[in-house]
């Protein structure tokens, strides 16, 4: 019923940039808040950035901020995190995260995609 497809993860140096992009398809009534989670080897899944349904509000956890940002598009259903200053403690798979209500229906329910790797190594 929804679907999101992470982009853009890869190898990349301490201290570069990478840009991830998420894009959400299926039969989409709306969309609420958006995010990103990631999983680094050995720990816990952790929520590294949200954004409100109308892109005026987000959040990051402490260890990204100043470093990353997110951003939305409501017209295109996609939702991008714009990492820098990367270190290798960020090497993580990052999952692409949405509430969506699914037309039809009355409630919203919990989207994930399927993830992207990035790997931040010298």
């Amino acid at each position: 019923q929804v679907q999101l497809v992470e982009s853009g993860g890869g190898l990349v140096q301490p201290g570069g940039s990478l840009r991830l992009s998420c894009v959400a398809s299926g039969n989409i009534f709306r969309l609420y808040a958006m995010g990103w989670y990631r999983r680094a080897p050995g720990k816990q899944r952790e929520l590294v950035a949200t954004i409100t349904s109308g892109g005026g509000t987000a959040m990051y956890a402490e260890s990204v901020k100043g470093r990353f940002t997110i951003s939305r598009d409501n017209a295109k259903n996609t939702v991008d995190l714009q990492m820098t200053s990367l270190k290798p403690e960020d090497t993580a798979v990052f999952y692409c995260y949405a509430r969506a209500v699914v037309a039809g229906d009355t409630s919203a329910l919990d989207a994930w995609g399927q993830g992207t790797l990035v790997t931040v190594s010298s």
